[in-house]
């Protein structure tokens, strides 16, 4: 990995006695985009404000290109941010919105106007640059804002839930367009959401936090495919949990006891509980089946709840394992389950997680 454009080591911020972000390290190189995941009141936009300087830590330090920045004012930092709200000037027309930064900077005329016509160019909104804000749809404001932000090419652009107020298929399209312009211009980015959809496509590695501190980093499929908290499993998508207890060690796999006298086979981590303790399995409910079990799968024995049918796909509610289970079919075989039918699951053990705790 290159070196650090961003660096945060043992950041705390605290308010009153309230510890908002508790001893968060992080670095981030050139090119990176980090998304910083969690529910309201996790630390990440606190996190994301003492980078941009709205607010002072309490403890730690911030490096930008390898100078602290810790207790500097917004606009030495060497930073772009875009708002959720966009706080675009109402009375400066977009291509001055976007020149403001670089007047500020005291670029020079003639450079200025050189750069807002890229900078239009780039977001596709080169016809619009003499509206105001108001003319202007959700889309092409968030647009603008981006422009604004990168026209200064700042070290790092910082992003605060900047989708938060479009609908949503703009904001599926949005995400992909700016995806692709942070890619092209090998931007520096720290990313504030709390959509778990949008920190998956959008991120290469996630910060999921937890109440001030940081529960799990690492690339969207290894968060979402090997959480190693059940709050990281289940706050990214949907998951199945079920309460076992350690049987034995076969070989490569552990076998857990569960409730209603299911046996299941899990592969076995690199920090596998002692037999005889007490765990949680998680399962997600893409990775199981009803019917149809391949010679290695986990075979369990359920009762269905309910069904539900979402379009592309069906969930099925399976009492199963001591557990009230979650199944997602993408097949016809939903549509002929009634609820108290009887069924087979089939789950493959490499896709049991084995995590601490009762």
């Amino acid at each position: 990995m290159s070196a650090s454009v961003l660096s945060m080591q043992s950041l705390r911020k605290e308010f009153g006695r309230m510890v908002a972000v508790d001893d968060l390290s992080i670095d981030v190189p050139k090119g990176e985009l980090v998304c910083l995941l969690g529910p309201s009141g996790c630390g990440k936009t606190t996190t994301l404000r003492m980078v941009a300087g709205f607010i002072e830590p309490t403890a730690g330090e911030i490096r930008i290109q390898g100078r602290d920045i810790t207790r500097l004012p917004p606009y030495k930092r060497d930073t772009g941010m875009v708002f959720q709200s966009y706080a675009l000037f109402p009375h400066l027309t977009v291509a001055e919105n976007i020149e403001f930064g670089l007047k500020n900077l005291k670029v020079p005329a003639a450079d200025r106007k050189t750069r807002v016509q890229e900078m239009l160019q780039m977001v596709e909104l080169g016809a619009l640059g003499g509206r105001l804000p108001r003319q202007l749809s959700g889309g092409q404001q968030q647009r603008v804002a981006l422009a604004r932000a990168l026209a200064i090419r700042p070290a790092v652009l910082l992003l605060d839930e900047p989708f938060s107020n479009l609908d949503a298929q703009l904001r599926v399209r949005m995400r992909e367009e700016l995806r692709g312009l942070i890619g092209k211009l090998d931007t520096t980015t720290l990313f504030v959401t709390h959509d778990q959809e949008e920190a998956l496509v959008l991120a290469d590695r996630i910060v999921v936090m937890n109440q001030g501190r940081v529960e799990q980093v690492g690339p969207p499929r290894e968060i979402y495919d090997r959480p190693k908290t059940r709050f990281v499993a289940q706050f990214i998508g949907l998951c199945n949990f079920i309460p076992a207890t350690v049987a034995e060690s076969a070989g490569d796999a552990l076998v857990l006891e569960a409730g209603q006298g299911a046996r299941l086979r899990a592969a076995r981590a690199a920090s596998a509980p002692a037999i005889g303790t007490k765990a949680m399995l998680a399962v997600r409910p893409e990775n199981i089946r009803i019917g149809n079990p391949g010679p290695n799968d986990n075979r369990v024995p359920g009762r269905v709840r309910t069904v539900t049918y979402l379009g592309k796909a069906s969930h099925i509610r399976v009492e199963a394992a001591g557990a009230d289970l979650l199944v997602e079919d993408h097949g016809m075989r939903a549509s002929a389950l009634q609820p108290g039918a009887a069924v087979e699951l089939a789950i493959d053990p490499a896709r049991v997680l084995v995590l601490p705790g009762a």
